[in-house]
């Protein structure tokens, strides 16, 4: 089988999954030998669909808006991301922009 990607040769190993740094373990999958693009198996991706619901992780990703607190902009973290991330309140991050459209927001740790 060719790599969808770049056309090389797929081979058939193990592959390590990890879903917001989260290490899920290894799993079979198709790796391309010349990109090393990662597609794991339809009973791979069932199973990791299935360990991402048991840790809770399934959906984490939230929308929020901005809003304003005196003079300055401020941004909401959604309760469960807050719940994953082990925030509370009080405590100090550090942002920086990467580029116009992205946002870092990093935990202090």
């Amino acid at each position: 089988m060719a790599c969808p990607i770049c056309d090389g040769r797929m081979i058939r190993k193990r592959a390590e999954y990890r879903y917001y740094d989260v290490y899920f373990g290894e799993f079979d999958s198709d790796v391309c030998e010349e990109c090393g693009e990662v597609f794991f198996t339809e009973e791979a991706s069932d199973e990791i669909d299935m360990i991402a619901k048991e840790k809770g992780l399934w959906g984490l990703e939230r929308n929020s808006k901005i809003s304003y607190s005196g003079n300055s902009l401020i941004v909401r973290i959604p309760k469960d991301i807050a719940n994953f991330m082990g925030l509370t309140k009080g405590e100090e991050i550090k942002m920086h922009p990467e580029g116009k459209s992205r946002l870092v927001v990093e935990v202090n740790i």
